[in-house]
């Protein structure tokens, strides 16, 4: 009876969420504890504002003590607060991070999107990159609210798209006062398409069914790329960081993107996923492009979205250094039992010291300003 019992429960069905295989594959594992060089990462999110609200205040997501411990265990000598807000949010987040550790923390600042719809925006908006220029902003932060969220009347109305001329003045400004622009368009293929067995991130959506974009009156991922290269073609004197590596999935266009607009930049922040399962791909790239590659992990304090593949923590950076830093084999992506953007594991790609140390911190300090010999 008992075999029979132990028959039926190693022969049933498992469940998809239930699936947790274990490699039985024998390869190196190598562990590094501190990156070759110093970081400066490019891409988290400190304080997170209304978004499409009306009001200016920003949710501070974690202090500073609560951050530094694990950026100088990790040797990240520098964070990006990439969601700053604007009006007084902005001067709160300054004054929680910049001021109080100012070779540590640089803020961003973002557009009113709640404003779009007034007559004079496009002057106002231009004008607000000079106020916050002068409050302490090193840069603008666009996320997918432009192509995807942002509508003509707030939550109603048509979309409001990536190369609306009426933000070329804000382009413009930001340009001539060296601000960077780290921008956000589109997001992973598969969310553009229909959640079914062919979708490789099934589980994801499935997860999060409000990342998903078919249907509706959304563009498509390419309409959404394309809009973003006219922008960086009309303003050939500002400087662009696209976040995500643009289009980790096609890093042919992404080539022919970077090939054509010398002022475009990528960080490679959630994307080593795809990254690291196209390991002769990825290192050809990077070696092309080491000095427009920026190092950057999303990252965000634990307790607000809790995304294992964002969440700040030692761990996190372990993982990006492994990949960037060795060429092991058939690692996990993230600290997490299941794949959370998809059942598979990625390779390391072994960067020489010379790249390692561009796409480390060179690249970003340069962009930002910085005086490089704080770094060296």
């Amino acid at each position: 009876m008992q075999d029979a019992q132990s028959e039926n429960t190693t022969s049933r069905d498992v469940l998809l969420k239930e699936f947790e295989p274990i490699s039985m594959l024998r390869v190196p594992q190598t562990q590094i504890a501190k990156p070759r060089f110093p970081v400066i990462d490019f891409h988290a999110h400190l304080t997170w504002g209304p978004v499409l609200g009306m009001g200016e205040k920003v949710t501070v997501l974690a202090e500073p003590s609560e951050l530094l411990l694990t950026m100088d265990a990790k040797n990240v000598r520098m964070m990006v607060n990439l969601t700053g807000g604007y009006g007084e949010g902005l001067l709160d987040s300054i004054r929680v991070h910049a001021k109080t550790n100012p070779d540590r923390f640089v803020v961003f600042t973002e557009p009113w999107w709640s404003r779009v719809a007034e007559s004079n925006y496009a002057r106002f908006q231009a004008d607000e990159m000079e106020r916050a220029h002068q409050a302490g902003a090193r840069g603008l932060k666009i996320l997918k609210i432009l192509g995807l969220y942002a509508r003509e009347q707030v939550k109603t109305g048509p979309l409001i798209k990536v190369d609306d001329t009426r933000f070329d003045p804000m382009w413009e400004a930001v340009g001539a006062l060296n601000m960077p622009v780290l921008i956000h368009v589109s997001d992973p293929r598969a969310f553009f398409l229909p959640i079914d067995r062919f979708n490789e991130r099934w589980e994801e959506l499935q997860a999060h069914p409000d990342w998903s974009f078919y249907g509706g009156d959304f563009p498509n991922n390419r309409e959404l790329q394309e809009a973003r290269r006219r922008v960086m073609t009309r303003h050939p004197l500002t400087q662009f960081v696209c976040a995500h590596v643009a289009d980790s999935e096609d890093l042919a266009y992404v080539s022919e993107c970077l090939d054509s607009h010398p002022n475009m930049h990528i960080d490679i922040s959630a994307r080593i996923a795809e990254l690291g399962r196209q390991p002769k791909t990825a290192r050809r790239f990077f070696d092309k492009y080491q000095d427009r590659i920026l190092f950057g992990t999303d990252a965000i304090p634990k307790g607000f979205l809790d995304i294992p593949y964002q969440t700040f923590s030692e761990e996190l950076y372990d993982i990006y250094y492994r990949f960037l830093e060795t060429e092991d084999e058939y690692f996990d992506y993230a600290p997490a039992q299941i794949p959370p953007q998809g059942r598979w594991r990625i390779y390391g790609i072994g960067l020489p010291e010379d790249i390692l140390r561009k796409v480390y911190w060179e690249n970003a300090a340069r962009l930002l300003g910085l005086d490089m010999t704080d770094f060296a």
